[in-house]
């Protein structure tokens, strides 16, 4: 193999493939790079790709190729090396067993893996429908932050997601918090109503790499062969879905409220930051909400003790409730707007956060419901 291509788009393409990478690998093959100069798909170009049994990620890059051919190297070495090349064009050819890269005065040379070892690439699956990339990017942002990093409760590691009809409904939770953001997409004449477990993480990476302004982005799913699959912008992935089942959500969300309080995102997300700097390990923060007011609070006598006041648009009963500043910062910091809605029904149920648009009205399409920690006493 012997291929020219230009430094940026390869390092790009690298590090995109590389991020889907185990960090541990159970064989040495599943932590490489595929380099594939013409012969994926007989175009004159490269293709780059990663799998590990689990996900998969291609993506073509431009190059002018002099010998075709397939090398697989260290993903994550190869991805630190693209990155750190100057801004030249960067050659690449294999002697036997070792590649040689040149871009301007540096030369590396990298030893190979042996390419008849790795696994044979997924297909995509069956074309589902298509979503504006901006939408799903952002959509899927709001939703993953609510996502548990607990392996050993795979159910709540995903984002499940619900196809009904043009509406495609976005769900995660870790039992602490939930989030959920439904909105529109074009499905395809044949695709029938589903819910599957997509991997979080696999998800947020995919949806940030594909979710650009004014791109397209087209889902690809089998659930009957446990396989999803996002494409655009020259780039694809294939994820395993999860084989778990996800709890029974909708009941968690409150049918009424007592009381409700609009309030500048920016301000509240700065006031929790001071006050929760006396809480022990981010315990708590208190907010006490009446008439035209609320009070933050946090701390006690023995690791001292803060409180802030800001003004809300307030109506309803009187409430005082207590959250862990994190996840009530995770959760303002998702809505993307100015102002929010927080809507209580007793202190010892969960709370509501909804965006509020310019007229002053709920946005509707994004909800994130917080569990509040119980008040001491």
């Amino acid at each position: 193999m012997k291929i020219r291509v230009e430094r940026d788009g390869l390092a790009d393409a690298v590090a995109w493939v590389a991020r889907s990478l185990p960090s541990r690998p159970p064989v040495p093959v599943l932590g490489g790079v595929l380099l594939d100069a013409g012969s994926a798909d007989g175009s004159d170009g490269l293709t780059v790709s990663g799998f590990d049994y689990e996900v998969s990620a291609t993506v073509g890059v431009p190059a002018t190729v002099a010998d075709g051919g397939r090398t697989l190297v260290s993903g994550r070495l190869l991805a630190d090396i693209t990155k750190s090349l100057p801004a030249q064009p960067v050659e690449i050819s294999v002697d036997g067993a070792r590649v040689a890269i040149a871009c301007g005065n540096a030369k590396f040379s990298l030893p190979t893996m042996p390419v008849d070892d790795y696994p044979a690439l997924p297909a995509m699956p069956q074309h589902a429908g298509e979503l504006a990339g901006e939408v799903f990017g952002l959509a899927v942002s709001q939703v993953a932050v609510a996502a548990g990093k607990d392996d050993t409760l795979p159910m709540l590691t995903g984002v499940r997601v619900e196809i009904a009809g043009d509406k495609l409904t976005l769900v995660a939770t870790d039992r602490f918090r939930l989030a959920m953001r439904e909105f529109e997409w074009k499905p395809s004449g044949d695709v029938d109503d589903a819910a599957v477990l997509v991997p979080a993480r696999t998800l947020a990476e995919a949806a940030k790499a594909l979710g650009s302004s004014g791109r397209t982005v087209e889902l690809a799913l089998s659930p009957g062969d446990g396989l999803l699959g996002l494409s655009g912008s020259g780039r694809r992935t294939t994820s395993r879905l999860l084989d778990a089942e996800f709890p029974r959500y909708r009941q968690l969300l409150p049918s009424e409220q007592t009381s409700s309080a609009v309030i500048g995102v920016g301000p509240l997300v700065e006031a929790i930051k001071r006050v929760s700097l006396v809480a022990e390990r981010g315990t708590q923060v208190r907010l006490e909400f009446a008439d035209g007011g609320l009070r933050l609070s946090a701390g006690g006598d023995d690791e001292g003790s803060a409180e802030e006041e800001l003004p809300v648009e307030f109506t309803g009963d009187p409430v005082t409730i207590a959250f862990n500043p994190g996840y009530l910062q995770d959760g303002l910091a998702a809505l993307h707007c100015d102002r929010a809605e927080l809507s209580f029904t007793t202190p010892n149920r969960p709370a509501l956060i909804k965006p509020v648009g310019e007229d002053g009205e709920v946005t509707p399409g994004y909800l994130y419901l917080l569990m509040p920690v119980r008040l001491p006493g």
